[in-house]
């Protein structure tokens, strides 16, 4: 098996493919699709989103400091792409997509209702990397969809929403259970 360089690159994939509500009213509401996102730390409960300064929504963040990412699934993947490749300077994603904005509960950012899980984020840090700012932020609130949530354990069951993943320019749709944390040390009943 031979191995071959590259030149550096981020290659980490997959990755969530996140749509990032933004502004402090209806008037400001805003999305962006991101794939530069994660967590960051679980006590307290933070996470990050990388956004290039010239993206429409960019300032909006930089000036309320707080965002809201947005999971998403197969049933949103046009809305999830467009949003991606179209800027809020020149179009109504919220008309265009036909996504539905929900009132944030912690944060004046809205959340996306057809979103099986939304994050609700205040920034406690900027970091300009490069082409990307980092925003690092807190966790504030958590809202998960009802179906997703089993009722005996109180599990939220993500991958049972089509949860949608970017990898190296595709998305797709998260696969089959291989096991689960632990499992390679579990001792056999």
């Amino acid at each position: 098996m031979a191995k071959i360089s590259w030149r550096p690159g981020t290659m980490i994939y997959p990755l969530p493919a996140a749509l990032v509500t933004c502004g402090s009213n209806p008037e400001e509401w805003n999305m962006l699709t991101v794939a530069w996102t994660g967590t960051i730390c679980s006590d307290p409960a933070m996470c990050y989103i990388s956004v290039r300064p010239e993206r429409h929504s960019y300032p909006i963040i930089r000036e309320r400091m707080e965002f809201t990412i947005n999971l998403t699934t197969a049933a949103m993947a046009k809305a999830t792409d467009w949003a991606g490749v179209r800027s809020g300077k020149d179009y109504d994603k919220w008309q265009e997509t036909g996504l539905t904005p929900l009132p944030g509960e912690k944060v004046s950012s809205p959340t996306i209702g057809e979103s099986p899980l939304s994050i609700e984020c205040r920034v406690k840090t900027i970091m300009s990397l490069g082409s990307h700012d980092m925003f690092i932020a807190e966790v504030l609130n958590v809202r998960a969809d009802d179906r997703f949530i089993d009722p005996e354990t109180g599990r939220f069951s993500l991958e049972k929403s089509g949860i949608m993943a970017y990898s190296h320019g595709q998305y797709f749709e998260l696969g089959d259970l291989i096991g689960k944390f632990g499992f390679s040390v579990q001792k056999r009943k």
